[in-house]
């Protein structure tokens, strides 16, 4: 998303144990009684959700860069198409692992090298004249990615045939088309990266480590997810294009997939979904919900203030009232604030309505303390 400057602050839960950032283990003993059984939950995540997600976003991935060979070594409307189509899916389903923003997804800053937009436009013209270029650098991040791609295969014509004479152009087709594979090799290292780490030591720290102190996985995950929820889906897709973020001036092109924009709602229905499912504990391969956010409230009889109902039932039915709002928009987010911008903030207005639910009631409960900074005052 849109990287801006946050007003840094510290939400710091009554509730709360603080410990030293290095810590793995929680100053409580782990309980083990029922839904509380953090070890359940932690390898509930890794083998039914996080593992195989990630195994499906590979899947998709690698289709995407077979089309994209396929387009390099033809460039035609054909191969496009087809490459564009792959595009969308793999795109769709990277939302799908954006929110596990823990451990080496984390330490990679995969989020931030595959889905930072909008996309610099000058920043990937530069990179196509000079190969030298580094793909590893923060100042790249806005270079490269499903938003450069969007721009590359979608945004450098005004039609296909426009698109493939770009590629096809003698002094700089060839560049240009090196570009795109330099970009798609980046993604799947990095993605090849984060499954093996997965699949090898990290999976056995992950669901061993059960304290919910400042570093702990589960510390460390909700986090993730909290933030995700707030600067990736609440602002990114919708708060900072509506303007709601930026003092009501409107940014409709910082909307998600600007060049493809029938893809924009697309993206942010997948995301939003993803988020529920994964507060719910839905099981990838089976669909089944098991240990998650929801059963540990639900054993810690955590409960809303206001009404005094469980509190994971208040979460559910605001995250419920997001979809809701997500599912009025148009296919396309552009065209939308230009067409009826206000909808798009009552979207905003309803997820913020669950970032603090997440964000203060939920962690408070779960005695996990916020780490992160961000810039609306929460």
């Amino acid at each position: 998303m849109m990287r801006f400057k946050p007003v840094v602050f510290a939400l710091l839960s009554a509730f709360s144990l603080v410990a030293c950032s290095g810590s793995n283990n929680s100053s409580t003993p782990d309980p083990v009684d029922g839904g509380k059984d953090r070890k359940a939950i932690l390898t509930h995540w890794a083998d039914n959700i996080i593992i195989p997600a990630y195994a499906g976003f590979k899947v998709k991935l690698d289709a995407m860069v077979e089309k994209s060979n396929a387009f390099a070594a033809k460039p035609d409307a054909g191969t496009l198409a087809a490459f564009r189509e792959a595009w969308a899916e793999a795109y769709i389903e990277w939302q799908k692992v954006e929110l596990f923003d823990v451990g080496p997804a984390s330490r990679r800053s995969i989020r931030s090298f595959i889905n930072i937009y909008p996309a610099n436009v000058s920043g990937i013209g530069k990179n196509i004249a000079d190969p030298s270029e580094s793909m590893e650098t923060t100042s790249s991040y806005d270079r490269q990615g499903f938003p450069a791609l969007d721009y590359l295969i979608n945004g450098t014509g005004s039609s296909d045939t426009e698109i493939v004479a770009y590629f096809t152009e003698p002094a700089q087709g060839a560049q240009r088309l090196n570009y795109i594979k330099r970009i798609t090799d980046h993604m799947q290292q990095l993605v090849n990266n984060v499954t093996a780490d997965w699949a090898g030591a990290y999976r056995e720290d992950f669901v061993t480590k059960t304290g919910t102190d400042i570093g702990s996985p589960m510390g460390e995950l909700v986090n993730g997810y909290v933030l995700h929820y707030e600067r990736y889906i609440r602002s990114g897709k919708f708060g900072i294009p509506s303007g709601a973020m930026l003092n009501g001036v409107v940014a409709a092109d910082k909307v998600e997939a600007f060049y493809k924009k029938d893809l924009s709602k697309a993206l942010a229905q997948a995301a939003h979904q993803a988020a529920v499912d994964f507060f719910n504990g839905k099981n990838v391969k089976t669909g089944a919900e098991g240990p998650s956010f929801k059963t540990y409230l639900d054993a810690l009889q955590a409960k809303d203030a206001t009404s005094g109902k469980a509190l994971s039932e208040i979460i559910n039915t605001q995250l419920a009232a997001g979809k809701a709002k997500i599912d009025g928009l148009q296919p396309n987010l552009y065209q939308q604030i230009l067409d009826n911008n206000q909808a798009v903030k009552e979207v905003f207005n309803e997820l913020q309505k669950a970032v603090r639910m997440l964000k203060v009631d939920m962690t408070s409960a779960m005695s996990i303390t916020i780490t992160y900074t961000d810039n609306d005052g929460d």
